[in-house]
């Protein structure tokens, strides 16, 4: 009798059986060790955020007092106000680093965006709750630290009359453990009683020269390849906000990688309109014809731009022009005034940029 061939089994991985081969835990750890952690991607706003309150730039006088009081015991209540992006958020939370350090910063700094959390509940239950705890002068680093904690209440002027006035009665009873820092845009929004409680300082809008050595060294940080004119554009769209212009930036920098950045791209970027189209919209309203502005004003709609945007830089180029006088200036720039306010409730934009610009036909035609 002839012999059956014999089989081949055929070879099962390691991976697949019933007893896989152990591996130790070293094992583990190398092959963890070995695999490449991914870059964490953090906005540039929080990356190149002022870590001290020297490092803040174009506010001296801001500075120089709240290095005083740092130095010493006397930390009275804040209320910082002025323009966005100036550096009003960015200053305190440096202070509070400063007094606190790292340890106890999350036990002694509570911080609220008075936009969001703006009811008198608020005011009632997080805030004073928060200010009844007591505290103790001492830090694991051994430096001074001192007894009293720090509420931080941005874009506070949102805040209700009835939450100011609560708020006000708290700044009273826990004036002893609590010390507080409110930042808003217009003081005008927020009642006397609590602005004469605090200190006030004015944030300066920031200079153009600030801004651009600050983009400039963030450029050279991050290896972004970016033209002089276009630093000086990104500085003219943001008019003085260090936030929108680093935003901006970054936005920019994330479109055109590895390519040097220019205006047009910021132009991209930042949705500015260009002076050509500005000016052939002008134009057409010389030529007192309804339809064919009517024609140019749908085109340029239809290309993305916004009419909030549009309205802004017509308003800037009528501003320029010496062949308008002054009383039909006035009467152009009240009707801008008044399409602006039916813009931000949410009016139709081909509409009210008609409505705008048949007035500056009218006045255009009467000249």
């Amino acid at each position: 009798m002839s012999k059956k061939p014999a089989v081949k089994k055929p070879v099962v991985p390691a991976m697949f059986t019933k007893n896989p081969p152990s591996t130790t835990n070293k094992d583990t750890e190398t092959m963890k060790e070995n695999i490449p952690k991914p870059d964490r991607l953090v906005p540039w706003v929080e990356k190149y955020r002022p870590k001290k309150v020297s490092d803040v730039a174009y506010q001296d006088e801001v500075v120089a007092v709240l290095t005083k009081c740092l130095a010493g015991s006397d930390f009275p209540n804040l209320l910082f106000y002025g323009p966005p992006g100036t550096g009003k958020t960015s200053t305190i939370l440096a202070a509070a680093h400063e007094l606190f350090g790292p340890q106890l910063f999350r036990d002694r700094v509570m911080e609220l965006n008075s936009s969001d959390e703006r009811g008198i509940n608020v005011i009632r239950e997080k805030v004073k709750k928060f200010a009844q705890f007591s505290v103790i002068a001492t830090r694991t680093d051994g430096v001074y630290c001192p007894p009293f904690k720090l509420i931080i209440l941005d874009e506070c002027d949102s805040m209700t009359k009835a939450a100011q006035a609560a708020l006000r009665r708290t700044m009273e009873r826990e004036s002893k453990t609590t010390r507080f820092c409110l930042i808003c845009n217009y003081i005008s929004r927020i009642i006397d009683p609590i602005t004469s409680r605090c200190a006030k300082f004015r944030f300066k809008p920031l200079s153009s020269s600030i801004i651009e050595q600050r983009l400039q060294a963030i450029c050279n940080n991050e290896n972004v390849q970016c033209e002089t004119e276009a630093i000086v554009e990104l500085v003219k769209c943001t008019e003085g906000d260090m936030r929108k212009a680093v935003t901006f930036l970054q936005s920019v920098a994330r479109f055109r990688t590895n390519v040097t950045i220019t205006a047009d791209d910021v132009h991209e970027i930042t949705g500015v309109i260009p002076d050509t189209v500005i000016e052939s919209l002008y134009q057409v309203c010389h030529s007192s014809s309804y339809e064919k502005l009517a024609t140019t004003v749908k085109n340029v709609l239809l290309e993305g731009y916004a009419a909030h945007q549009l309205l802004l830089q017509l308003h800037e180029y009528i501003l320029s022009q010496m062949a308008l006088g002054n009383e039909q200036k006035a009467i152009i720039f009240e009707k801008a005034a008044i399409v602006d306010g039916c813009l931000l409730d949410g009016a139709d934009e081909y509409l009210q940029m008609m409505d705008f610009l048949c007035t500056v036909m009218h006045q255009l035609c009467r000249s």
